[in-house]
């Protein structure tokens, strides 16, 4: 098995829910509730779920934009939680990058290419500015745009060029681990497959893993060797991506992939069998008892409204649901 690079375990986030002049605490949001997981070095691990369902938050957790309130973040096997403020600086930026799902908004507009690539090595690096636009033109190049790009200015690209320089600008620090938010669900169809195949390139030539947050199930089958399915804070299942799509074991799981594939041919994929979802996803302020699927869940029992599943293995798969003890 690969190394891992970095591991979530046991990860909470709890939101206080205030009320009154004196901001009384009557509640928590639970957006994480107990997620845990590995990223093998040099592979790719998607979050995947509805708004809500808590991933946005777990890849802030990841990249320190939120603090957890309890579980544990190993960062080669080092708890990051407990880093002091300054070596902290030697994970976040060095180590770990990110690019957002927007590429429009995430650049500087009155910055041009070779500052925007560059801007990274100028704040942490001590390298000489014919160094640092030395680098961003061979960044530039290894994401697929010609060195004249470097003196353009954004709003001169199109989407999938800027998400390409959000790219590079990514890679300039030589990052272990980049955290993908969308990075192509704002893009035209016609452009995804490239974006997508560039990464996979980049992945193998520098040795990346990459956490993905996505809604889209064929980036999602497409990009990851591994694949998390969330609903409200939780991980409900967890495996290799391709075990996953042939063989989806929770129910939830199921719906996501019917709501995906159901336009295919049938010789370009699994039997899908169409499932409709009833109803929306409980407020994480105040989740379903026993099982949080269960108010949705098309196969539910009694027990299910009343234990809370487990996460339990099955094969190269973890689920949690309480009808694999009747399987």
């Amino acid at each position: 098995m690969s190394d891992i690079i970095l591991e979530g375990q046991d990860l909470t986030k709890y939101y206080p829910v205030t009320q009154g002049f004196f901001q009384r605490v009557v509640g928590n949001v639970r957006a994480v509730d107990g997620v845990s997981f590995k990223i093998e070095a040099g592979k790719t691990l998607s979050l995947v779920g509805e708004s809500g369902a808590g991933k946005t938050t777990t890849a802030k957790q990841v990249l320190l934009m939120e603090h957890p309130t309890s579980g544990k973040i190993l960062f080669e096997g080092e708890d990051i939680t407990k880093w002091s403020t300054s070596r902290l600086k030697t994970y976040y930026r060095p180590r770990v990058q990110a690019v957002q799902q927007n590429p429009w908004s995430s650049m500087n507009p009155r910055m041009r290419v070779r500052d925007i690539i560059g801007e990274p090595l100028l704040v942490n690096t001590k390298q000489t500015k014919e160094e640092i636009y030395a680098r961003a033109e061979e960044l530039l190049s290894n994401v697929g745009l010609e060195t004249r790009h470097l003196d353009h200015y954004p709003h001169e690209f199109s989407g999938g060029q800027r998400q390409r320089i959000a790219v590079a600008r990514a890679l300039a620090l030589n990052p272990s681990l980049v955290v993908l938010d969308e990075p192509v669900s704002a893009l035209d169809v016609s452009i995804r497959a490239q974006i997508m195949n560039l990464l996979k390139d980049l992945q193998d030539q520098y040795h990346l893993s990459y956490l993905v947050i996505a809604h889209n199930l064929a980036t999602v089958r497409y990009m990851s060797h591994f694949t998390a399915i969330m609903y409200l804070g939780q991980i409900v299942e967890y495996g290799e991506t391709e075990s996953m799509f042939i063989k989806p074991l929770h129910p939830y799981t199921r719906a996501l992939i019917s709501a995906s594939m159901l336009t295919l041919p049938e010789d370009e994929g699994p039997e899908v069998q169409e499932i409709i979802l009833t109803g929306e996803m409980p407020s994480p302020l105040n989740p379903p008892s026993g099982c949080r699927f269960h108010t949705r869940c098309p196969e539910a029992m009694e027990e299910c409204s009343q234990v809370e599943p487990e996460l339990v293995t099955v094969g190269t798969q973890q689920v949690r649901c309480h009808l694999q003890k009747y399987v």
